[in-house]
């Protein structure tokens, strides 16, 4: 009788053989959790197309804050909701603004038991929604927009946040930012340099999440979808301009940019697995057409499988309890 001599099955016999040549692990440590903080809200607020997601108050971020500890999720990316917004985002700046306050709160609850990490752009802080300051016919002004990065990097580093993600892609950012903290003494304040972010239609969550006021669209500084060996460039010149960590931004419809980035830096790769991917997959499991954990986990192995050593998602806390008892 003939059979196969060579019988990889073997291998999956059993969940105890499986997780004994697992290939790809997701550490809760290596999770990043997106946390939104919003002026004036005593309490927390639900965020309609983010299910499970809220816009925080201070004292329940605080309280969040010490959830994610717990879990051992690797670090926080804080976002601030202003009450107010001006043409030139100064509320970004502001050492009483939202998002400093809130770098100052959690740092204070929970100090260095996980990474606190602020969000480096002004479409939160400006009326017009735009990543950057804008000229007289309604352009972003890139030059005056690392101006006003300089600052606001300045202002989170000494409201005590121990990693500054500039996120707007304006050309130079990473340098600036990187000598306006050395500058003003902040020379161990790491930069998580959004090298690779796509003008993508995976944002919309986020933006109510943010209650963003942006008109248009940011094409003319986001990349195109359509390019690859563009992002090698971008994260070469971050990494050349002082990045600490370079990350791509969405995760999922961009793993192969995720593969090539990992396979052409010496520095930890990020990956973020923006609102709509979440917001995706959420709504497939309310309706009961997939089975809403292991789609959340296999999606976060595919993401480190194709190379991110850090994983921005929503599902961060969740997914870190849950693997916990996998593993």
């Amino acid at each position: 009788m003939s059979y196969p001599e060579i019988r990889p099955r073997r291998l999956r016999r059993t969940p105890a053989i499986r997780r004994l040549v697992s290939e790809t692990r997701v550490d809760p440590a290596e999770l990043i959790v997106p946390m939104f903080v919003k002026e004036g809200l005593s309490e927390p607020r639900a965020i309609g197309s983010l299910p499970g997601v809220l816009q925080h108050s201070r004292d329940s971020l605080r309280k969040a804050a010490v959830e994610a500890v717990q879990a051992g999720v690797g670090g926080i990316m804080l976002f601030g909701v202003p009450e107010q917004r001006d043409p030139t985002g100064s509320g970004g700046i502001d050492p009483n603004g939202i998002l400093n306050v809130a770098i100052r709160d959690v740092v204070a609850e929970v100090g260095d038991a996980t990474v606190v990490m602020s969000d480096l752009c002004l479409d939160e802080f400006t009326s017009h929604g735009h990543c950057g300051l804008l000229t007289p016919d309604g352009e972003v002004d890139n030059d005056s927009t690392l101006a006003a990065y300089a600052e606001m990097a300045v202002a989170q580093a000494a409201a005590g946040v121990g990693m500054v993600g500039p996120s707007g892609m304006m050309d130079g950012q990473v340098g600036v930012v990187r000598r306006a903290l050395d500058a003003a003494g902040h020379q161990d304040v790491a930069v998580l340099a959004y090298a690779a972010k796509y003008a993508s239609a995976f944002y919309g969550p986020f933006r109510e999440a943010v209650e963003s006021a942006l008109e248009g669209d940011r094409r003319t500084y986001q990349q195109d979808p359509a390019n690859l060996r563009e992002s090698l460039r971008e994260v070469a010149l971050d990494v050349a301009e002082g990045a600490d960590l370079v990350m791509v931004k969405p995760a999922l419809p961009y793993l192969d940019v995720v593969s090539a980035v990992r396979a052409a830096v010496d520095v930890p790769v990020a990956a973020y697995q923006v609102s709509g991917e979440y917001a995706m997959v959420e709504a497939a499991a309310a309706n009961g057409w997939i089975d809403r954990e292991r789609v959340m986990l296999e999606t976060l192995t595919s993401i480190k499988r194709a190379g991110a050593q850090v994983i921005l998602t929503y599902w961060a806390v969740e997914a870190a309890n849950l693997l916990r008892d996998r593993y």
